[in-house]
């Protein structure tokens, strides 16, 4: 992708989701930072029912590290991958009130520290909460990352610091904007081709739908 087509990708980004934003319901850091872990292998729609739920019960991380296991595991079966889930809700609690006073960090290093989170799960934190320049790689991104040609990497890590390289000065909501995209529009099955304005250019539509 050269620099004329990466300012159409952006262009038509902002045409389709001009107010882009998390469709993760939250209202504290730490309540960001929970949904996105349930958020693993689970849609954002299932999560936003169950975190009312469980916040009502848990408050803050204290309350986290000091519930039953098999409580916290009920609430958020609906979410799957349950068990681990709750363990590490429990232990990143514990950590956060034992090594950060109850808060959560505001840099990638100590937030990776904490159990279960990942650079995505870090990085979607920091954008959101912290407005960091970041890029949290998902499925979606790494998706049409690849399919338009914005890079040729398929681990999402290596993905998201090669995508802040090429759009340093356009991060922002970007995240949100190519996650929208490639959740509703580059779908990964029957993605919505032809009224794409990035087809021209794509990699995938080429190879695959073009040639059908």
């Amino acid at each position: 992708m050269n620099k004329e087509q990466r300012q159409n990708f952006l262009n038509y980004l902002n045409e389709l989701f001009p107010s882009a934003k998390c469709e993760l319901n939250f209202s504290t850091p730490f309540e960001l930072l929970i949904a996105v872990v349930l958020s693993a292998q689970c849609t954002d729609k299932r999560v936003n029912l169950i975190t009312p739920i469980l916040f009502e019960k848990y408050k803050s991380p204290k309350d986290f590290a000091n519930a039953n296991l098999n409580e916290i595991e009920e609430i958020i079966k609906p979410c799957g991958l349950y068990k681990n889930k709750a363990k590490n809700i429990k232990l990143l609690s514990k950590q956060l009130v034992e090594n950060f006073d109850g808060n959560v960090p505001n840099n990638l290093k100590e937030l990776t520290m904490l159990n279960g989170v990942g650079m995505k799960t870090a990085k979607v934190v920091l954008n959101n909460v912290f407005g960091a320049k970041v890029i949290a790689v998902d499925t979606h991104i790494l998706r049409v990352s690849n399919r338009l040609g914005i890079v040729d990497e398929k681990n999402p890590d290596k993905c998201s610091i090669k995508l802040e390289k090429i759009f340093k000065n356009n991060i922002d909501d970007l995240h949100h904007k190519m996650v929208l995209f490639g959740r509703y529009y580059c779908k990964a099955i029957k993605p919505i081709c032809s009224d794409c304005k990035l087809k021209d250019f794509c990699k995938h539509y080429k190879k695959v739908v073009k040639i059908k």
